[in-house]
Parts: structure tokens; sequence; C-alpha cells
């Protein structure tokens, strides 16, 4: 049988609310938590190596319980299996109605040298993203489109943070995603082949719709109140624009991200 764990108080539980709630813990020691039985099966698709799983039984219900509980056909390293107290397991959910699946996963060290693209890649750059619900939901178009990977220059928020994971639906774990410094991507991406076009309203811009994207291609985007900096959008190949037609000036970037990708999506189709 699995340790029960039905303390709150219990040492194991106060060092994964640390986890889950510093930064520097999570990279110290290159663990990050995952709640959900859909992210957590993402996430072992994708090859990342559970430590430990953590399951409230009287939320998971029998059957995912078992399901959870049986041995996997793939080769996986050793882990603990916990079982919660639903008491204990509420401090640790961040999830209104969660299913009683948690578990801490071993991140992976990628670097842009690590990434394996197409011969005619979709690539989304993120400079200085700051907030998870948008880096999670850029992840769920990244998905859907899809782009081949997300490239995040300078990030201000944790890529493996709990808000980032539960925003992407586990978006995360079936996107490449790097994070690098700005100016060795852009570097990257000239090295590689891949024309970089920034996201701005810039005198200079083109409409995306009459931007030829069908080719190599990378969508560059910046924060909502800063946008890119003059650097970035300098070292771009070319600028181009979503036209705004009311009294706004802008989108949401996880907006402005949907429009342009699934353009660029349309025009690859199209010149099939």
């Amino acid at each position: 049988m699995p340790d029960y764990i039905s303390s709150p108080q219990n040492p194991r539980i106060r060092e994964l609310l640390r986890l889950q709630d510093k930064p520097a813990e999570r990279r110290r020691q290159g663990l990050t938590l995952v709640e959900g039985a859909r992210e957590l099966a993402h996430a072992r698709r994708a090859g990342w190596a559970v430590a430990t799983l953590l399951v409230c039984e009287e939320l998971a219900g029998e059957a995912l319980t078992q399901q959870l509980r049986a041995p996997s056909l793939a080769p996986e390293p050793a882990y603990d299996y916990l079982a919660l107290a639903p008491a204990v397991f509420a401090r640790l959910a961040v999830r209104e109605r969660s299913d009683g699946v948690l578990a801490v996963l071993r991140t992976p060290q990628r670097t842009l040298a690590d990434l394996v693209l197409p011969a005619n890649p979709l690539v989304l750059v993120l400079e200085a993203v700051e907030k998870p619900g948008n880096l999670g939901a850029i992840l769920r178009t990244a998905d859907a489109a899809p782009a081949h990977a997300v490239l995040v220059g300078d990030p201000r928020t944790d890529l493996y943070s709990p808000n980032v994971i539960r925003a992407s639906l586990g978006g995360i774990f079936t996107v490449p995603t790097v994070a690098a410094p700005m100016a060795e991507i852009l570097a990257y991406l000239k090295l590689k082949g891949i024309r970089s076009f920034a996201a701005a309203l810039a005198p200079a811009a083109r409409a995306y719709t009459a931007t030829d994207l069908a080719g190599p291609t990378a969508l560059v985007l910046g924060t909502e109140a800063e946008g890119l900096t003059a650097a970035t959008r300098l070292a771009c190949d070319e600028t181009l624009l979503i036209p705004m037609r009311g009294q706004l000036d802008s989108l949401n970037v996880s907006v402005a991200a949907a429009v342009l990708t699934f353009e660029a999506v349309r025009q690859r189709q199209a010149a099939e």
C-alpha cells in the first residue's frame, strides 16, 4: 500500500508548498508541480520523468486510481506514490474542481541546440513575457495551429510554474519550449535561415494578411505594456501589424499570437 498522508503539516507537504510557491526553489531542485491527469499524461508522452505521484483517491475515484497505480507499459524511472487525504490535497491544489491528481516532475534543461525543427518551421518568439496566463494561452495556440516551437527571450515568468502549466492545459509539454537570452534567439533564427517578423504598430509595418508567412517564419511578439524593445524590432527582418479598426490600439498578446499563427498556417496550407 502507498504511504498515506493525513496531516497538512507533514514535512513532505511543506516541501511541496515551497516548490509550488517559489520559482527559485523549482530552479534549484529542477522540479515542478503539475496538477491534473490530462496534463500528467501529456508530460509522460513527452518524456518528462515523474519524481513523485500524489493522488487523493477520494477525488480521483476508483477507475482513475487503479489506472495511476498500474505499472506503465513504457520504461520509466521509479518514483514515489503518495496517497493524500482530501484536506491535505486541498492545500496543494490550485483548481476549484480538481481530479485528485498531482505530480512532481523533473524539468528538462532544454537549449536552442536541442531543438529539432522541420525544413519549413513556424516558430513563436516571445520577448520578456511576464504573465503566466498569456504564456499558457500562447502555448495552447502553438499546439492547436500547430507551431513547431515557442522560444521565450529574457522571460519574466517561470516557464514551468503551476500557473503556466494550468493555463496551457499541458501545452508546455506538447510544444518544444526554450528560454534563452533574446540576442541568442535572434542569432539562432538567422543561423537557421528563419525569417523573423516583429509584430508592432510601426509606420513601416505591413498588414499581416499582406505579408508572406509561408516560408520559414518566426513571429516575434513583445509585452502588452511595452511591446518589443527597439533592439529586437530592428534586428527582425520585417515588421507586421494587425490593423486595429476600433478605438483601442492593441490586442492581448495571446490573441495577437493566435491571429498571426493561424494566418501563417492558412498561407502554408494554401501554398501546398
